[in-house]
């Protein structure tokens, strides 16, 4: 069985095939340059489950039919920022969508804010469309607090800066298995895991 990911993003499709492989899902996790690239898409619609519907239409519709979809649409959530960068956070230094940039403004950003000020959550959605079209969501959500300056070098976007509760880590220094346990798009992972064993197959 073969998903199609919504995204350009070389490092999720890496992420999504080791989710796969983790929780025994049979998928093929088939990256957008299979079909030419990721569309262009406007995430204008301010939602996370919004963009996410809209990424996966975008691509399905340059696939054969009966194609089935997957994008997720992520973000960090900080509660000193009243919950910035959010919805925005692939774009929080501009449209250029360039993450480190994006890492260091919000370590700017944050600069003087103290550690009990600090918390933030990241959210994942997870958007499936399936061969019929119809449409699946998933969401998955790891709270923790942000550190002073990023740490570790793994990872991606602002993992080196999230230390998620009951962990001294941040995402970039953890052990990629054990960040899969406890990330937001690993729990949206599980919830889409948990409905496609419970789903009869064709």
């Amino acid at each position: 069985m073969r998903l199609h990911l919504a995204s350009g993003n070389a490092h999720k499709a890496a992420e999504f095939s080791r989710l796969a492989a983790a929780t025994g899902l049979e998928v093929e996790i088939v990256s957008a340059q299979a079909a030419g690239g990721m569309p262009a898409v406007c995430e204008d619609t301010g939602t996370f489950q919004g963009n996410a519907l809209k990424k996966a239409h975008a691509l399905r519709a340059r696939l054969p039919a009966g194609a089935w979809v997957l994008a997720d649409d992520s973000g960090l959530c900080v509660d000193a920022l009243d919950g910035a960068p959010g919805v925005e956070s692939a774009y929080y230094a501009g449209p250029q969508g360039d993450a480190a940039a994006n890492l260091a403004k919000l370590v700017a950003e944050l600069r003087g804010v103290p550690a009990g000020l600090r918390r933030a959550h990241f959210v994942c959605v997870l958007a499936l469309v399936d061969g019929k079209g119809a449409e699946h969501m998933f969401e998955g959500r790891c709270d923790g607090v942000l550190r002073d300056e990023p740490a570790g070098g793994a990872g991606f976007g602002y993992d080196p800066l999230f230390v998620p509760d009951g962990h001294g880590q941040s995402f970039a220094a953890m052990a990629e298995s054990a960040k899969n346990g406890l990330s937001h798009r690993g729990r949206a992972w599980a919830e889409l895991v948990r409905w496609w064993r419970g789903v009869p197959r064709l």
